[in-house]
């Protein structure tokens, strides 16, 4: 059975950028707060009228296409991963097959939240593994700053978040011994409300309600020291599971891509694990949180930034709402 690699990569981020300072302006919070608990500096929002979850997308799926010397039209399939999708329906795969002009071809829509990105390529891997498709387009973007409570009410989730689009083409490996090894993909709903949007609902005779807006159902909760707590359980295991299904250790990662949730548990992690800090990619400084698309956008700022050569042992691991987590081992070529 052959191995799918990344033959490109690619990242969208909409030019306004919104520093911890300017949310100072309009709800009770400071610079020293968010950075102690997050790491965070600054984020991106969206341009209402220009940017679109789906077109965020297409922008950077161009960019991937085009690093892997792959045209549009020679796409067999799309795999979408967000949680701020253009509409309740249709999916933003479809919006994002009409934005790159594309005919027929299949869209799949993933809701993980966190880690839609890599469950999204965990999909892609199997098409291209068993042979059915050659050309798959994985892509993960977000819009969050639209959905927001940017008061003091719901400041602790609020500065957390920012807006951005990443994406990656998968095709086959020239070699067993290349591209994704592996994939790894867990959840539990035990703990789904401790991360969550509960409104609108549709398990009520009405799916929103005045009373929904009035009480902030309608925005994101979280309970941050749980998440916390199970995330510095889970990323390690993941991480782990995948190096021990291919015969690896920890000190044997070139690259870790995680996903950017928070500052201190990417620098739990790395502790941890005990990999030096250039082995640690982190971008969450200056973008904040952009769920599905946080893994590719990091991935692709590191291939730029030649952090990824090829021959590397990369990986990436995600953990989130649901909860969800999963991880994937690629040799890079």
């Amino acid at each position: 059975m052959r191995n799918s690699k990344i033959a490109g990569v690619g990242h969208y981020l909409p030019e306004k950028v919104v520093t911890n300072f300017d949310l100072e302006k309009i709800m009770e919070t400071s610079n020293d707060w968010i950075l102690e608990r997050t790491g965070i500096e600054e984020r991106r929002y969206f341009e209402p009228g220009k940017d679109t979850t789906a077109n965020m997308g297409a922008k950077a799926s161009l960019k991937a296409l085009a690093m892997a010397g792959v045209e549009a039209s020679q796409l067999d399939l799309i795999v979408f991963a967000t949680l701020s999708p253009d509409y309740v329906f249709p999916g933003s795969g479809v919006l994002l097959q009409r934005e790159l002009k594309l005919k027929e071809i299949p869209a799949i829509d993933v809701r993980n939240q966190c880690s839609g990105f890599i469950y999204a390529l965990s999909i892609a891997d199997q098409f291209i593994k068993t042979g059915m498709y050659n050309n798959v387009l994985v892509v993960g973007s977000e819009i969050h700053s639209s959905g927001l409570d940017m008061t003091t009410r719901g400041r602790a989730v609020s500065v957390i978040f920012g807006d951005g689009a990443g994406a990656v083409v998968l095709r086959p490996a020239e070699a067993e011994d290349s591209g994704i090894l592996s994939t790894h993909l867990h959840a539990d709903g035990e703990l789904a409300e401790e991360l969550a949007c509960l409104a609108p609902t549709s398990n009520q005779a009405e799916r929103l309600t005045s009373a929904m807006i009035e009480d902030g159902s309608i925005y994101p909760v979280m309970n941050g020291q749980t998440v916390f707590k199970n995330a510095v359980v889970r990323f390690p295991e993941v991480i782990m599971e995948a190096l021990q299904q291919n015969n690896y250790q920890p000190q044997d990662i070139d690259m870790l891509i995680p996903h950017q949730a928070n500052l201190r548990i990417i620098q739990f992690i790395q502790q941890k694990m005990k990999l030096p800090a250039e082995k640690v990619f982190s971008n969450i400084q200056r973008y904040g949180n952009t769920t599905a698309a946080s893994v590719p956008i990091a991935l692709s700022e590191a291939v730029e930034q030649g952090k990824i050569k090829s021959g590397d042992l990369v990986c990436l691991a995600a953990f989130g709402s649901g909860f969800t987590w999963a991880s994937a081992l690629i040799r890079w070529s």
